[in-house]
């Protein structure tokens, strides 16, 4: 089956001036100057009550993020160890709108049980905290410069209820929608491609409007498109008559496409106009791209016609020390760091992604699986989302699809992940209602489910014959045989690898595999290190999981295996598999934290890209006599060739089946050096030295240009280095950052998953030589950022604040 589609999000907007008039829609970022308090009385949903003295904020915002660390809190370790509880907010606004028009609130993201009143009018709960939702504020608004109450209730006080940390409060974006009565629905418009060729391809727009009276064919309806340089290339218009008094489709052709992909995410623009007799009553905008896709059972996937692998990984939506609170610099750097590995695909464990996240996928080219529920009716937790799934899940499943539907990112959907449902029959019928509600809003894209249990006879949700791709998690030893085992079946492994690493910590000997914990029998490791740490040589991971070079052996292997979603990229809150508390995020990450690569990432890079790769491990601070397992990630080379002390110690090739090459190194002070050679030429040298004691602090500054209106952060790396500038692998010297007035430290990290230290803050230690402070602007102008410890030679930079 061919999928051919492209869209954008809805990029809710003041268009600006077109025509020389300018668009009735509003679009307020709702974000600044809320109150909120810890607590729940009932009076505090009352316009009458007095908030002056509850905390003055901006969102998003994560209260739990706030707390501190305990082993009491009730969403235990596998939550993250932080706090829950009952929080409100509050804002006072007006909102300079005419009478007669329509206001709404809408929401990203609020986790969970989110209930919202407006004047002290009751408008409704919404209790998936992943979903975003809206109210229309119209029947009891007050209009002008009138003042308005809106009070939120957010209950997160009922633990456990995720199996990572889920964070507490609004924690992605608010807005204010002021338009006509007259005007386009949320989420209303959807746009294809159902044509693609090399000279041209169709667009296809079907919107729905609002408000418009029975017999009106005074309404004029068009939509202009701009091209990825933008110009303006052409302007759809109604195609016959309307299906019905409020939706119509819209078709153009677009001439010579320029395909959206990962390598190149090209993305237009649809700018949408309604006038009624002349008058322009509502313009609304949209990127979209155009590309078309396959997935073939015996060739694996295809994008634009091009045969290649899904080089994805799966990502929790907090980001480290920031907590849920969305912020989209951060995002951006998550995205970055993982596209420079070679990922071009992305799983939203396991959950519905805040909207910004997936215009950067559009925009930096990331394939989205899309993936709405970890559980249905069958729970996990004994207060997740299966008591609300008999009467929510259609809505929370509609919303996704209706808001995710426009981006070119976003190519599969996902209905689950390892329900409990796939043992009973109960799981035929509820998949075939899941992928029903999909399919009446997108018939373009293939429905997946993420499935833990690999026996066809055993799985009902896979003999439900409903799913178009059937999404495998983890059991690698049986996709040799999945033609066999499922023919004619497309396949994605939707969960790969569970492999477990420390940064900067080994443990050999390196090709020693370890199981931890062993089996299902163990919660945690029965004989793991008194530091709660992993070995970082790729030789741990769950009893479930696999080793990253195993996986990646068999998925490389068979081209019907159209690719693999990692578990996980990013390291992220809760689930600290394999140990217990103190440990209180995951070791999952093929980047930590903090944001800093574990070495298994340079074997993605050097199999994910074709830039040259030469990566060293481990460090160089060792006792004297001890043999040490020191291995090289390489491409782009025939061989590599290993010196201690300028003495050459061989030179290795890779095996057809292996990523990498070793040698037992009896360990002597000094320096180690590797060199790639190709034809006999050197390619490429890495070293690394035994380092002294610490010295001085080295800053680098990623987002040395911040804007205030975008609320971006800057990230500070903290690197402990010897008097020669060599990292120092052991140092856990307490750092402390200070920054000038029009500026502050937001957030501080290590990426130590048993880091007990606060994360807001602007002092903390550094693990393993490295840390990490995250800078937000307060005004403009230029930021110095110091940074100190004890003993230390201190250490400054600065960022301009715009």
């Amino acid at each position: 089956m061919k999928y051919i589609v492209q869209l954008g999000i809805c990029l809710l907007g003041i268009i600006g001036v077109v025509a020389a008039q300018q668009s009735p829609r509003k679009v307020i970022d709702f974000n600044k100057g809320w109150r909120f308090q810890m607590g729940d009385e009932a009076g505090w949903k009352k316009e009458s009550f007095k908030d002056e003295t509850w905390r003055l904020l901006d969102l998003p915002h994560d209260w739990s993020i706030e707390g501190r660390f305990a082993a009491t809190n009730p969403a235990g370790n596998a939550g993250g160890a932080l706090p829950g509880g009952i929080g409100w907010y509050r804002k006072t606004f007006t909102t300079n709108a005419a009478p007669g028009s329509r206001v709404s609130i809408e929401f990203d993201g609020v986790y969970r049980d989110a209930e919202v009143w407006i004047n002290g009018q009751y408008l409704g709960k919404w209790p998936y905290g992943y979903t975003s939702f809206s109210y229309d504020l119209t029947p009891f608004v007050k209009y002008g410069a009138q003042k308005n109450i809106i009070a939120v209730r957010v209950d997160n006080s009922q633990q456990p209820n995720s199996r990572w940390y889920s964070g507490s409060g609004i924690y992605r974006d608010t807005r204010l929608v002021i338009t006509k009565k007259a005007a386009f629905e949320k989420w209303g418009t959807f746009i294809t491609t159902p044509q693609v060729h090399e000279q041209n391809a169709l667009f296809s727009a079907t919107t729905t409007l609002l408000n418009i009276r029975k017999g009106d064919r005074s309404v004029d309806l068009r939509c202009e498109i701009y091209d990825p340089s933008g110009n303006k290339i052409a302007t759809a218009l109604p195609t016959g008559s309307w299906k019905n008094d409020s939706v119509c489709t819209l078709q153009t052709e677009i001439k010579q496409p320029q395909l959206w992909s990962v390598k190149s995410p090209q993305l237009y623009k649809a700018v949408f106009k309604m006038s009624i007799a002349g008058k322009l009553m509502d313009q609304w905008q949209t990127t979209f791209g155009i590309r078309y896709f396959n997935f073939d059972a015996k060739k694996g996937f295809a994008l634009n016609g091009e045969p290649m692998k899904i080089l994805g990984v799966c990502m929790h939506h907090d980001l480290g020390a920031l907590g849920a609170a969305f912020n989209k610099s951060a995002a951006k750097r998550q995205l970055r760091i993982l596209k420079e590995m070679g990922a071009n695909a992305i799983r939203t464990a396991h959950n519905p992604p805040d909207p910004q996240f997936l215009d950067l996928c559009d925009e930096m080219g990331f394939l989205v699986m899309d993936e709405s529920f970890d559980m249905w009716a069958k729970k996990k937790n004994k207060y997740d989302y299966f008591s609300d799934f008999p009467a929510w899940h259609r809505k929370d499943l509609e919303h996704m699809v209706k808001r995710d539907r426009n981006h070119p990112s976003v190519f599969m959907w996902s209905i689950g992940n390892e329900i409990r449902e796939q043992f009973d029959s109960t799981g035929i019928t509820l998949a075939k209602e899941l992928v029903g509600i999909v399919k009446e809003l997108d018939p373009t894209r293939p429905v997946t489910c993420a499935l833990s249990e690999n026996d066809p006879a055993k799985n009902f949700i896979y003999q439900s014959k409903a799913l178009d791709v059937i999404g495998l998690n983890y059991h690698i030893d049986s996709y040799a045989a999945f033609p066999v085992n499922y023919p004619g079946e497309k396949f994605i492994a939707a969960e790969t690898v569970s492999g477990l690493a420390t940064r900067g910590h080994y443990d050999g000997p390196a090709d020693s595999l370890r199981k931890w914990p062993s089996s299902s029998k163990f919660k945690y490791v029965e004989n793991g290190n008194p530091d709660f740490t992993v070995s970082a040589y790729d030789n741990v991971a769950a009893y479930w999981g696999a080793t990253h070079e195993q996986t990646w052996r068999i998925i490389k292997k068979y081209d019907y295996l159209s690719g693999e979603f990692v578990w996980s990229g990013f390291d992220f809150l809760g689930e600290p598999v394999p140990y217990p508390y103190p440990a209180r995020s995951s070791y999952y990450g093929i980047v930590d934290l903090a944001g800093f690569p574990k070495d298994v990432y340079y074997m993605y890079q050097s199999e994910w890209t074709q830039k040259p790769v030469l990566h060293l491990l481990p460090h160089w601070n060792w006792n004297k006599g001890q043999t040490v397992d020191v291995m090289a990630y390489y491409n782009n080379a025939d061989e590599v060739e290993l010196f201690l002390n300028g003495k050459t110690l061989g030179r290795k090739r890779k095996a057809d089946t292996s990523f990498h090459v070793t040698w037992h190194v009896p360990y002597t002070p000094g320096t180690l050096k590797v060199v790639s050679y190709k034809n006999g030429n050197t390619v490429q040298e890495r070293t690394v030295k035994t380092a002294g004691t610490p010295a001085r602090i080295e800053l680098t500054v990623e987002n040395k240009n911040i804007r205030l209106a975008d609320n971006e952060l800057s990230f500070v790396s903290i690197r402990i280095v010897d008097k020669e500038g060599n990292l120092v692998p052991m140092a856990d010297n307490l750092v402390k950052v200070t920054t000038t007035a029009n500026a502050r430290v937001v957030a501080m990290d290590n990426g130590y998953p048993a880091d007990l230290e606060p994360f807001q803050t602007n002092r903390h230690k550094v693990y393993n030589g490295l840390g990490l402070a995250m800078i937000k602007g307060l005004n403009k102008g230029t930021a110095t950022i110091r940074v100190t410890a004890d003993g230390l030679k201190a250490t400054s930079s600065s960022i301009i604040v715009e």
